[in-house]
């Protein structure tokens, strides 16, 4: 019971951080965006933009789930 406790919290904690990191990060992206597209007020820039954070968000989810794999082995 211990360990799962503990377990539980190792990932709320990661998790947490990975949120934060993550809020961080949309920050930056949206200033790169505001500075090469202009005011991000415009929808096409908006559209470029969620979609370049889709594309990363599912590369690094690959990647890190075959660095995953590669540790359970």
């Amino acid at each position: 019971m211990r360990r799962l406790i503990i377990d539980k919290l190792v990932a709320l904690t990661t998790a947490a951080f990975g949120l934060v990191a993550a809020l961080a990060w949309n920050d930056t992206i949206k200033a790169i965006f505001a500075t090469v597209f202009g005011e991000q007020s415009n929808v096409p820039a908006m559209i470029v933009y969620a979609v370049v954070v889709t594309i990363m968000a599912v590369i690094v989810t690959v990647y890190i789930a075959r660095i995953e794999a590669k540790t359970k082995n």
